[in-house]
């Protein structure tokens, strides 16, 4: 991977390059930020540059041997952490992230290293459970790292997704993030900063991502993309500075691909979903039509996609909100989904927006260790059907 292949994030790439030269290369790193920011990728592109032969003052040179391996991501002193859990085909055994190498490094290359977890966990067959790092992968790295480098000024072990990582995992790697061995770089990868263990957090210099500005996604898709420019521009208006959604969706329409992922199939879920909370709340012998749609929420059971949809639709109740307070400008939708919006802003607004926002995130959070999601959407339905009767001007009692 080159600096010069990741849209964005000038300054982090500048920062990097220039720790490089000035020898000033921190041994424990955390790259966070937000999905499609280029975390992953820019773990890649810093790792060659720091052990490529001919690097300019720009980026690496992308044809001496060690940058011909680490484009195929099997160079012999990168190494490679990530969640996993048992498969189908490897239900009678305890796994390891060494089991899934080679289909890990199928997955950047085929996804240009910006990659999400439900399409990694989809990868490897594991949408319905939660994927983890753990001890024993802990250990296995600090067998990996006692050695000296094959052929590299630097050993760099990239962690994707950290906070999947249990206590135990991190307890075994604290020394060696403490005290590394020499010419060893760790990159952590993460995207919730409120997940990682504190003592990780501690032990790492942090590099924080933004999103990416709408015109930064857009030139990038239109160099790498034979599609309409119309099509482009509003594609990435609607990511939302998420490149990884935004090339996602473009390849969707490219390969006519039908996905119940796709953002407009979550829309209509979501939609439907409010207008029943609606009414629910208004005649509560609706209960019947409410859990129709919450089996639709609940989908196959895989926990990932359950996410998805409760982050998908907190995306969409907070743009009510703005929508609602007069911030037009920051609705970019069109269609159907800008007429939900503006008719569905009455109902969302500054006086129930924040409690909105806690009860969906508690409901991830829920989700995520394994709570009943049928229960979980049926509660959250309740206290939406609640909240939304808030009326957005407080009325001042009678004295």
């Amino acid at each position: 991977m080159l600096f010069r292949e990741i849209p964005g994030q000038a300054r982090i790439k500048q920062r990097l390059i220039q720790s490089v030269r000035e020898n000033r290369v921190s041994h424990a790193q955390l790259f966070l930020g937000p999905e499609g920011s280029g975390k992953l990728a820019m773990a890649l592109a810093y790792a060659q540059y720091i052990n490529c032969r001919n690097r300019t003052t720009e980026d690496s040179c992308g044809t001496c041997p060690t940058c011909n391996k680490f484009s195929k991501l099997i160079h012999p002193d990168l190494h490679f952490l990530y969640p996993i859990n048992k498969t189908k085909e490897l239900d009678d055994k305890k796994v390891t992230h060494k089991d899934f190498i080679i289909t890990w490094r199928e997955f950047l290359i085929e996804n240009g290293s910006y990659v999400t977890l439900p399409n990694w966990y989809d990868k490897i067959g594991i949408e319905k459970k939660q994927g983890m790092i753990s001890a024993e992968d802990a250990d296995s790295v600090n067998h990996t790292l006692a050695y000296k480098a094959y052929e590299a000024e630097y050993k760099v072990m990239i962690i994707w997704m950290v906070e999947k990582m249990n206590n135990q995992a991190a307890n075994k790697l604290l020394k060696n993030l403490e005290e590394p061995p020499d010419k060893t770089l760790f990159i952590l990868v993460s995207e919730n900063h409120d997940q990682v263990i504190s003592t990780i957090i501690s032990r790492t210099q942090l590099v924080k991502f933004t999103k990416l500005a709408d015109n930064e996604i857009f030139e990038n898709l239109k160099a790498h993309f034979e599609f309409p420019v119309d099509s482009l521009s509003n594609i990435a208006l609607q990511s939302e500075g998420n490149y990884t959604a935004a090339k996602d969706l473009v390849e969707l329409s490219l390969n006519n691909a039908e996905s119940t992922d796709t953002e407009k199939d979550r829309f209509l879920i979501l939609r439907d979903w409010m207008r029943r909370i609606y009414v629910y709340g208004a005649k509560q012998k609706e209960y019947d039509s409410l859990q129709e749609i919450i089996a639709k929420l609940v989908g196959d059971g895989s926990r990932e996609k359950q996410k998805e949809m409760l982050a998908y639709s907190l995306k969409i109740l907070r743009l009510c909100m703005q929508y609602h307070i007069g911030n037009h400008q920051l609705v970019k939708y069109s269609g159907e989904e800008l007429d939900f919006i503006s008719k569905f802003s009455a109902f969302i607004h500054p006086r129930n927006i924040r409690q909105i926002d806690e009860e969906i995130n508690k409901a991830i959070f829920h989700i995520e260790r394994n709570a009943n999601a049928n229960i979980i959407f049926t509660d959250l339905s309740h206290i939406i059907a609640r909240l939304i009767k808030i009326p957005a001007v407080a009325h001042n009692k009678k004295m």
